[in-house]
């Protein structure tokens, strides 16, 4: 099938078109950056340069690449550390989530596409009461601090508007917390905040965080294309989720790091906000039991415990090198 991919050079991205490509797939890959364009080719795609923001723009280069399949997958995420400012931060991704997904869905129809799938979020959305591994039956969160609001309505509007298309076909993929190499969690600046101890444990760190490598995250978008339920949400997550009270220490004893500093939930909500105290205290994980069942699904990094491990033994040889 002939796949357009908007954010086709973000952390998804890049995987996602090489898997595409792998599978058979003919890849049309977008991006806002026009030299890009050769590393895209070099790929094995072809380039579409467009700002996912700009309508004129996303119509005319989905029109001029007439996709059976469209998958979103822009963010704006690139070197995003700045937690206490969390809704600033993703200010642009939030745009990205509302009027880019209005302006792709819009375009898709245009061009009689088939079949779209979005990329949403699970890593703290779920309602912070009841069980700590949630489905995607549960309720988002009503109240969350005010800090997480306007990226969560975001978030909302992306999975209703997509799940609710039926022309063409809407599939939502809430992926957890990424990593990958120089990715999310094992970025540069994340290691180096771990590194120097500046991510510390939050009270118990009993919040509970779901992880996907981004090449788990790609394959699920591929198995989505056909195996995907239109209108359905599946968590994009691997099968172990865990409280921070382990995963933030075994991640600073795999970069060779000293334990982080453990701070009150007091002191957290002093110097980080509320919203960072309740990511590391009170928020749920996702289960991936749906997507494996009707998605024919399964990570290849079934735990983040080895995926961590792998990223980061590749990135020590690399700089040994």
């Amino acid at each position: 099938m002939r796949i357009f991919v908007a954010g086709a050079t973000g952390a998804v991205g890049r995987p996602l078109v090489a898997a595409l490509i792998t599978a058979g797939h003919s890849v049309v890959a977008m991006t806002r950056r026009a030299g890009k364009a050769e590393a895209i080719k070099r790929m094995g795609a072809e380039p579409a340069i467009a700002d996912g923001l700009d309508p004129v723009a996303v119509e005319a280069a989905v029109g001029s690449a007439k996709p059976d399949i469209v998958i979103h997958q822009m963010t704006d995420l690139a070197g995003m550390t700045d937690l206490r400012h969390f809704d600033r931060a993703f200010a642009t991704t939030n745009q990205l989530r509302t009027r880019g997904t209005d302006y792709l869905l819009a375009a898709a129809r245009e061009a009689g596409v088939k079949r779209l799938i979005a990329q949403s979020y699970c890593g703290w959305t779920y309602d912070r009461s009841g069980e700590p591994v949630k489905t995607e039956a549960d309720p988002l969160d009503v109240d969350p601090p005010e800090e997480l609001r306007r990226t969560l309505e975001a978030i909302q509007y992306l999975e209703g508007t997509v799940a609710g298309s039926a022309n063409p076909e809407g599939i939502v993929l809430r992926y957890g917390a990424f990593y990958g190499p120089d990715t999310g969690m094992l970025s540069r600046p994340m290691i180096d905040q771990v590194r120097h101890r500046r991510v510390p444990l939050i009270g118990g760190g009993g919040g509970r965080w779901s992880f996907i490598h981004v090449e788990d995250a790609a394959s699920a978008a591929v198995a989505a294309i056909e195996r995907g339920r239109p209108g359905e949400i599946y968590n994009i997550v691997d099968d172990e989720p865990a409280p921070v009270s382990e995963w933030l220490p075994a991640l600073a004893t795999l970069l060779g790091a000293r334990p982080p500093i453990r701070v009150p939930a007091w002191l957290g909500r002093l110097f980080a906000g509320e919203h960072v105290v309740s990511m590391m205290t009170e928020v749920r994980a996702g289960s991936n039991a749906k997507a494996k069942r009707e998605l024919g699904w399964q990570p290849a990094h079934p735990s983040w415990r080895q995926g961590f491990a792998e990223v980061a033994s590749g990135a020590a040889t690399q700089h040994a090198a």
